[in-house]
């Protein structure tokens, strides 16, 4: 069975980790053009992506409706029962997910995946568990090397360069 959805989490992976608050409060965060880029061809491709996070955060948000991301869930503590409930929704199985995260709020989700990815920085008990271990570092482009990893393995690389040209 093919890989139809990745799962990501956002603070370790689509960006660096950090929050920054400035003085008025407000939260900052950045996120790499690189990731995004690909996030929007795999969508292209007619796959499907998920953002599940444990904070709550209008930037991420943002960032998931810049990039059309339909399937957006935040603030949650147990990230594999959702999983769970937007493939029973969708009518897939763990079979057809790929994920990525970086900490042990994702422990559950990544070892239930078919395939778990984590960026070169991730947590070691996660590592340990870990199907993948990316070369980059979370906010530095690691969705993107795993999208593009799972575009190789997916046999997708020729559909994915035609979108660009």
């Amino acid at each position: 069975m093919s890989i139809e959805i990745i799962v990501l989490d956002v603070d370790g992976t689509m960006t660096d980790g950090k929050i920054t608050y400035t003085q008025n409060g407000d939260e900052v965060k950045s996120f790499c053009v690189k990731d995004g880029l690909a996030i929007a061809s795999w969508i292209r491709l007619g796959k499907q992506v998920a953002i599940i996070t444990g904070r709550k955060s209008k930037i991420v948000e943002r960032r998931a409706r810049e990039l059309g991301i339909k399937h957006f869930y935040q603030g949650v503590d147990n990230k594999k029962e959702v999983l769970d409930t937007l493939l029973s929704e969708l009518g897939l199985s763990m079979d057809s997910v790929a994920s990525i995260g970086d900490d042990l709020n994702d422990y559950s989700m990544l070892v239930s995946s078919k395939v778990a990815f984590v960026p070169s920085n991730a947590s070691h008990y996660v590592r340990n568990i870990a199907d993948v271990t990316l070369s980059t570092r979370g906010g530095d482009g690691a969705v993107r090397e795993m999208i593009e990893q799972l575009i190789i393995s997916e046999g997708l690389e020729e559909k994915y360069l035609k979108l660009w040209f």
